[in-house]
């Protein structure tokens, strides 16, 4: 590992430990030239997730892609960043538990309608209404209708 501030590369690892994430490693580091210390991070290495999209292309996996939309359905919702970031993380765990390198891109949504609708009906049609397409007030109502049939529903 070259020193940050020297560009030497003969440091000595003082510390080790697990991060607060539990996916990485920090290590504190000591440059053996200049003597002043630094900390890196060691991550594994996952394998790059492609999302198989309707019309059959392949593109890469993108967090922030899902994220967004999460976090556009949740606009003005009492849903906490925390939360979001919680579902995106269920998310990631079963796809990377599920699948080896390819993930249809229905899979993403689907997974992603379920956990709103659990955390906010609300978020979840808006989410539904952009990734079904609705075109029309009857796709809302549909869409609703076995929720407004429950009757252990929130007030």
């Amino acid at each position: 590992m070259k020193c940050p501030f020297c560009r030497v590369d003969n440091d000595r690892v003082t510390d080790s430990r697990a991060s607060e994430d539990g996916f990485s490693i920090r290590r504190r580091r000591e440059c053996a030239q200049c003597g002043r210390r630094y900390t890196t991070y060691e991550r594994i290495e996952e394998p790059v997730m492609k999302v198989v999209k309707k019309d059959g292309s392949r593109v890469p996996y993108e967090r922030e892609k899902l994220k967004r939309g999460l976090e556009k359905a949740c606009w003005k919702r009492p849903i906490s960043d925390e939360q979001i970031e919680g579902v995106l993380s269920v998310i990631e765990e079963d796809m990377y538990a599920n699948f080896d390198n390819e993930v249809p891109s229905r899979y993403l949504g689907e997974q992603a309608m379920q956990h709103l609708r659990q955390l906010d009906q609300v978020a979840y049609v808006r989410f539904a209404s952009v990734y079904r397409q609705f075109e029309h007030v009857r796709d809302f109502v549909e869409e609703l209708q076995p929720m407004l049939e429950k009757p252990d529903r929130p007030k």
